[in-house]
């Protein structure tokens, strides 16, 4: 494949008491992005953390921050999360249409959609490259791909390889053919999140993926540079 593949680590299963020194260890071992789950408890069935945590490692690195907005009203935190240093905002497609039956109450999870309004997508969307920064649209496992008009407008797509809100799970294979399609039709990045490790990573950049966002197969990782030079180089293999 053409594009060299990235690795975004997940603070989500770092040491928070310890939240300099694991930043450190991502740039000493090579890593391209600092992925922040951001969740509210309501779009997934966790709460994590907010703008305060970018705020404080913004400072800490020049790598750039992805802040994975899993929240009901992105369009309301999208201004506060590039103020406290974000470079790239991923945005989920479910929010932007009507739930499927099953999801749309609360405490009902995964969210899901079978299409969505782009116009109100697009314009988040816009708004985020206005600013400067990078925008990305993530898509959950049981969504399909109803924004293909919008890829014009896109910095990349984040493919969901499990039902967000932990961290710990298994890649789903369904990801796949997902990843597939749209590398058929999307010269931008293609993002795969959720259960990255040296069995899945291959198949998912075979398919076309070239971010590979990491958790705790990283930060559990005792040769986390070894780790990330594996990965980078999986698109050798062909």
């Amino acid at each position: 494949m053409s594009k060299q593949i990235q690795i975004s680590a997940s603070i989500l299963c770092c040491d928070f008491t310890k939240l300099g020194d694991e930043i450190k260890k991502c740039e000493d071992a090579g890593v391209d992005s600092i992925h922040v789950d951001v969740m509210d408890g309501h779009f997934v069935p966790n709460i994590t953390i907010g703008q305060v945590i970018v705020e404080t490692i913004r400072p800490l690195t020049a790598i750039p921050i992805e802040a994975h907005l899993m929240i009901e009203h992105p369009f309301m935190y999208i201004d506060s999360f590039i103020a406290a240093g974000a470079d790239i905002i991923s945005i989920h497609a479910e929010c932007y249409g009507r739930l499927k039956e099953g999801c749309r109450e609360l405490g009902q999870f995964p969210k899901e959609v079978e299409s969505i309004d782009t116009e109100n997508a697009q314009k988040d969307i816009r708004h985020i490259r206005e600013k400067g920064r990078k925008a990305f649209m993530a898509v959950n496992p049981g969504t399909p791909f109803c924004f293909d008009s919008l890829l014009a407008d896109l910095d990349g797509v984040l493919v969901m390889s499990v039902n967000p809100g932990f961290a710990k799970q298994k890649f789903m294979p369904a990801a796949i053919p997902k990843i597939e399609h749209l590398r058929r039709i999307f010269d931008g990045d293609i993002a795969v999140d959720g259960g990255i490790n040296d069995l899945t990573a291959p198949e998912a950049v075979k398919a076309g993926a070239n971010i590979l966002a990491t958790a705790s197969y990283f930060f559990s990782s005792h040769k986390p540079k070894e780790m990330v030079k594996f990965l980078k180089e999986l698109d050798r293999w062909g």
